[in-house]
């Protein structure tokens, strides 16, 4: 394998959608990007300067899926592609799997693509399982003997043996997918790609898919492009990633950082939340959310804060029950959904009004990077009566002072522990 060969060579590629009903619209539409044509100009409904975004309403009746969209990948590499639904992803994979063209911009791939975009790619509902194996070896341009050779294998992994003579149209979507990805993986395609579909398969093959994408990267040298909503499916698996956001690249580059800047940049900074009245608070009948709030020692809330400086989270709540044995849950997760710590207060008899508590974390105990608090009333310590999801995020930063290591430091937490290094006695070597 050729170090660095580029095998995917993505230049200046955008695609124009337009919104509503199908068709080339109104006379005066087609006459107009005639006339540009005759004049050897640019196409005037390409240049609308409307991005794709699915929450904010605008009246532009094209928008671009992707604008100017510029990368290259090697080789054997893995790149997770992450960014909001609507960002651009789905299109981007469709134009490589040449599901569709682009308006603009030009790709240069070199090797078989084997796609994996939803439910069924490439499968036929009323052939059985075995046929379709055949079927999508043959359009990869593989002969009878090479997907015979292969075939034990691909069924064995996806698990469907009792169902390989039933036409897929009778599989749940979970083998559909089972039987789609084993096809895709053991078929030796020269590049993969993988939309956010294996979310449909169980935990366990979901773990299993993960393994063989990592195997067949490193040991076959193929490339997988891989779309995932799952940052620490993306961060185990790929070393670099792709930040999409309304048809454009955000960010590129090594995949820990790319998603750290992701994290923070969806998740803003959230120091404090505080409701006035308990009919506007997040609760129920039992328990109602007054303030929750994260005091950091820094000047500033909208800015990261220092690795070195101690942390408190303090919240308030309504009880609405009376003479009741509660205590509260507070987890902590990092940027990937990865739970950091999991703490339970003491168990307290409380009366009816307002709870208040408050737990401190250290200095030099969490890594660089995003996190959030999810905070949970229990009563007894195992009956859940609320749980307030993602109620606080917040950023830290790396101080690096005095540091001649200036790579990223690995693991979840940071603790500086007395660790010293000293020369007991001189000896002349």
């Amino acid at each position: 394998m050729l170090m660095n060969e580029i095998v995917i060579d993505v230049e200046h590629i955008s695609k124009l959608y337009r919104l509503g009903q199908f068709g080339t619209g109104t006379l005066s539409h087609d006459l107009n990007r005639w006339w540009a044509r005759f004049r050897g100009k640019d196409d005037p409904y390409q240049k609308i300067n409307e991005v794709n975004n699915v929450i904010n309403i605008n009246k532009a009746e094209y928008v671009w899926a992707l604008k100017d969209v510029s990368f290259k990948v090697s080789k054997g590499e893995i790149i997770g592609i992450i960014g909001s639904n609507g960002a651009g992803k789905s299109t981007l994979l469709k134009i490589l799997s040449q599901i569709t063209t682009p308006s603009n911009g030009v790709i240069k791939i070199k090797g078989k693509i084997a796609s994996l975009l939803e439910v069924g790619t490439g499968f036929h509902p009323e052939l059985t399982g075995k046929e379709n194996i055949f079927l999508n070896g043959a359009i990869l341009g593989m002969t009878k003997k090479e997907i015979r050779s292969k075939f034990d294998e691909i069924v064995a992994f996806a698990g469907v043996e009792n169902y390989i003579d039933t036409p897929v149209k009778r599989y749940s979507s979970g083998m559909y997918v089972r039987l789609a990805f084993a096809v895709a993986a053991h078929l030796e395609p020269d590049i993969l790609v993988i939309d956010e579909v294996l979310a449909v398969g169980d935990a366990e093959f979901q773990k299993k898919c993960l393994g063989k994408m990592k195997e067949v990267s490193t040991d076959d040298g193929r490339t997988i492009l891989f779309v995932s909503h799952n940052m620490q499916a993306i961060n185990s698996l790929c070393s670099k990633a792709i930040w999409l956001q309304h048809g454009q690249i955000q960010l590129s580059g090594e995949v820990s950082g790319v998603v750290s800047k992701y994290i923070s940049g969806v998740q803003k900074l959230q120091l404090k939340q505080e409701w006035n009245q308990a009919e506007e608070a997040p609760g129920n009948n039992y328990i109602r959310f007054k303030k929750i709030e994260l005091i950091p020692h820094v000047s500033e809330w909208d800015e990261p804060l220092d690795i070195r400086k101690a942390l408190t989270v303090k919240f308030e709540f309504w009880n609405f029950l009376d003479d009741v044995n509660l205590s509260t849950g507070l987890v902590l997760y990092n940027y990937d959904g990865t739970c950091i710590f999991d703490l339970l207060s003491t168990k307290s008899n409380c009366k009816k009004g307002i709870i208040e508590g408050e737990c401190s974390i250290p200095g030099n105990f969490l890594n660089d990077g995003s996190y959030y608090f999810s905070i949970n009333v229990v009563k007894d310590t195992s009956i859940p009566l609320f749980n307030l999801e993602e109620c606080l995020s917040f950023e830290i930063e790396d101080y690096r002072e005095d540091m001649l290591y200036f790579e990223k430091w690995w693991g979840a937490v940071r603790p500086k522990f007395p660790f010293l290094l000293k020369q007991k006695e001189f000896v002349k070597l």
